[in-house]
């Protein structure tokens, strides 16, 4: 019988590259999103995640359907930026909407289809999770939280051998670049550092790796016998993050400032 993955977000970027890396692989893959993949093959079901009805409507039509699942992957996500200041409560509520309270829903679903399976929850974080970058910053504060809910919800589900893991991703090229919601409201006020900010982080997106590679990454992490809780992708980003246990919180601090907030 097939294994069964569950993405969600794959019609396009990360997503899309990682449903083509599992139906290579010969997996049955669901993705979940308000736009259908077109990739031949995928089952899609139209799930905004957002919606806890929905989310729960979408699993019990995969468990009338294929009666199992063996990996879910939370992958949907999207981005703003902006000064905190001037960041609407709305705004920062929708962030955390998706790329929180989304990976919550879709985990409360999928538990019992994963514990006839004995299988594993992936969460896609973010580097940001470590590195809370300036005018980013309710992105950053959504990963963390995702990297939190992992750590615990491993501990919760390790009775029936259910593994969770969030894999923390630096820079990668995609739409969700040109999808980030950009605010520049009160750079006047800030002196035109946060122009400069998001100049930065979006040539760092553009330069970033490919998706494939983190397709093969998630791909790899799903199949390996043990995961661990957290993974971070890419050996530049590793090394980052191993330096950054070792720093002072503040230096790490003034580091991220520096790169992120360059002056005029």
């Amino acid at each position: 019988m097939k294994k069964i993955l569950v993405i969600t977000g794959a019609s396009d970027g990360i997503g899309l590259e990682t449903a083509k890396r599992f139906l290579a692989a010969d997996w049955t893959v669901v993705n979940l999103s308000r736009r259908p993949s077109d990739a031949p093959g995928i089952h899609n079901i139209k799930t905004d995640v957002t919606d806890e009805d929905a989310v729960k409507n979408a699993f019990r039509q995969i468990e009338e359907q294929f009666g199992k699942i063996d990996v879910l992957v939370n992958n949907a996500g999207f981005g703003i930026a902006g000064a905190v200041e001037f960041t609407s409560l709305d705004d920062a509520k929708k962030q955390f909407d998706v790329n929180f309270f989304g990976v919550v829903s879709c985990c409360k679903a999928a538990v019992p289809l994963l514990r006839k399976t004995k299988g594993r929850i992936l969460n896609i974080s973010s580097a940001a999770s470590i590195f809370a970058i300036p005018f980013q910053s309710f992105y950053s504060a959504t990963k963390a939280s995702v990297d939190v809910l992992t750590k615990a919800l491993a501990n919760e589900l390790k009775p029936w051998g259910i593994s969770v893991c969030a894999l923390r991703l630096g820079d990668v090229r995609t739409s969700f670049t040109a999808a980030r919601k950009k605010s520049f409201d009160g750079d006047d006020v800030y002196g035109g550092v946060i122009g400069r900010s998001v100049a930065v982080m979006e040539q760092d997106e553009k330069n970033g790796m490919e998706p494939s590679l983190i397709a093969e990454a998630v791909y790899q992490a799903a199949i390996k016998k043990k995961v661990p809780v957290v993974s971070t992708v890419g050996m530049k980003y590793k090394v980052l993050t191993a330096l950054s246990g070792l720093l002072p919180n503040e230096a790490v601090n003034d580091l991220i400032a520096k790169i992120y907030m360059p002056k005029g």
